[in-house]
């Protein structure tokens, strides 16, 4: 490539540094820059390295472009994943006239996304840290979920923890779902009260040194009964099963369908409705994705979850999830909290 233009921010974060809310990073073959605006002059001198920080007097995004052109490229890429068609158009209207429909062309696949796919040992180093401090918020939260306090308090606990021992942030909104409704997959901490009896899926990532954690553990209050005991102990199963499934060039269809069988043989593979796990970086949600008939091979580097669960409607719902570092003879879990079942 000739040159390229970068506007999605976690990209423009993890090539220069850069954390504000308005970027466009710039590169040729012989230089970088990075464009934003006043908010972040000072800012943006810090945290930029590799780029020259330019500050742009009206738009960041225009600014960029017109300095592409300038820098002699006959083309720039883009990424058509992370670029809206308005923003095209303004890209494009930055341009000479005779440039404006062959400069600027998509990529055809992401470029940075694969970059960020595998780690290096820094960033592992980083994001075993931000997965431990995930650890340490599962067994700080355990105290507090009690019969009775609404699922919003427990989330709100979790997360003031996460700020007081060094959180940048949440990197998704917490998930506390209680007895019923622990069969919403995604069912974010509402203001329903923790039954006397029955399952709490919790659900949480912390942000920390610009990388996200991910982690999900599923007590259960009171003594299950032997339906509720035999499922969880099925997606215990099926999640250890993934696992031992990760290692390299394993696909992650592969990985996915490791979690599948074991389900599947327990006859509860109907109600597991999500993929097996996604990767996990600067985002939450990243490449490579984990599920069905997926044929990325998973390299050394690469941070993935492992989520299966079982979702009953109108009765319960289980999911146990971890992180995990491919390895060059296997996979590390990143979350080694406990997964045996919790009554509390």
């Amino acid at each position: 490539m000739e040159a390229m233009l970068i506007t999605h921010l976690p990209d423009v974060r993890y090539l220069c540094g850069f954390t504000g809310s308005n970027a466009a990073l710039a590169v040729t073959a012989k230089s970088a820059a990075m464009f934003t605006d006043g908010r972040y002059t000072s800012q943006a001198k810090i945290e930029t390295q590799g780029a020259r920080v330019v500050i742009a007097e009206k738009s960041a995004l225009r600014e960029a472009c017109a300095w592409l052109e300038k820098s002699g490229a006959t083309r720039a890429y883009f990424d058509p994943e992370h670029t809206t068609f308005f923003s095209l158009e303004i890209m494009r209207d930055m341009l000479s006239k005779g440039k404006r429909r062959s400069f600027f062309q998509p990529l055809k696949k992401p470029a940075v996304s694969e970059l960020r796919m595998v780690k290096d040992a820094d960033e592992l180093l980083l994001m075993e840290k931000a997965a431990l401090l995930g650890c340490e918020l599962f067994h700080a939260i355990l105290p507090h979920i009690q019969a009775g306090v609404p699922e919003q308090e427990i989330a709100a606990d979790l997360e003031f923890f996460a700020r007081s021992l060094g959180a940048e942030g949440m990197s998704f909104e917490t998930i506390v779902a209680s007895g019923k409704r622990s069969a919403f997959p995604h069912g974010r901490a509402s203001a329903a009260k923790v039954p006397a009896r029955g399952f709490v899926t919790l659900d949480f990532g912390v942000i920390l040194n610009g990388y996200c954690s991910d982690m999900t553990r599923t007590v259960h209050m009171g003594k299950p009964g032997q339906p509720e005991q035999f499922a969880y102990d099925a997606v215990l199963e099926a999640q250890e099963a993934a696992v031992a499934a990760v290692k390299p060039g394993a696909t992650c269809g592969e990985v996915d369908e490791a979690a599948r069988n074991v389900l599947r043989k327990a006859k509860l593979d109907k109600y597991f409705t999500h993929s097996t796990g996604h990767g996990v970086g600067v985002e939450i949600h990243e490449p490579p994705r984990v599920a069905k008939e997926q044929e990325q091979k998973l390299q050394p580097g690469m941070v993935i979850t492992i989520e299966p669960g079982v979702y009953i409607d109108g009765k319960f719902g289980i999911r146990i999830e971890d992180m995990i570092a491919v390895t060059k003879s296997g996979g590390k879990i990143l979350t080694p909290s406990p997964k045996a079942l919790i009554q509390l």
